[in-house]
């Protein structure tokens, strides 16, 4: 049973421009493990991976019902990939199934995240 749904729609440009401004925004964002992943990239690729988690976590807060800050943060929701590159919610608040989906263009990653229920 689905217990909810969320989307999100994030500008590259906008998150690049955080990072730039905030050097330690990845580190807010990305769990110890992501940021290992993160690190391995760098220029495009690695603006992608940022805003791709960002957004997924935003997505993730929505469908749980609360936002980010007040019942969920970034640190309590991981996202890593399966060695498809199919990324999988490994890290969550939430006691059921995490689908998530990610895409990219060059100016926005858009997410999606499924909370299932079992039963």
């Amino acid at each position: 049973m689905i217990y909810g749904t969320g989307i999100d729609l994030t500008e590259i440009d906008r998150v690049i421009k955080v990072q730039t401004q905030h050097p330690k925004f990845a580190k807010r964002v990305l769990t110890p493990k992501e940021q290992k992943i993160y690190q391995k990239y760098s220029g495009v690729r690695a603006h992608e991976f940022l805003a791709g988690r960002f957004s997924a976590k935003e997505s993730y807060s929505k469908a749980f019902g609360t936002g980010l800050g007040s019942g969920v943060g970034f640190q309590d929701i991981e996202i890593l990939d399966e060695p498809s590159g199919r990324p999988r919610v490994t890290e969550q608040p939430f006691n059921g199934i995490a689908h998530v989906s990610i895409t990219h263009t060059k100016q926005y990653v858009m997410t999606q995240v499924i909370l299932e229920k079992e039963g």
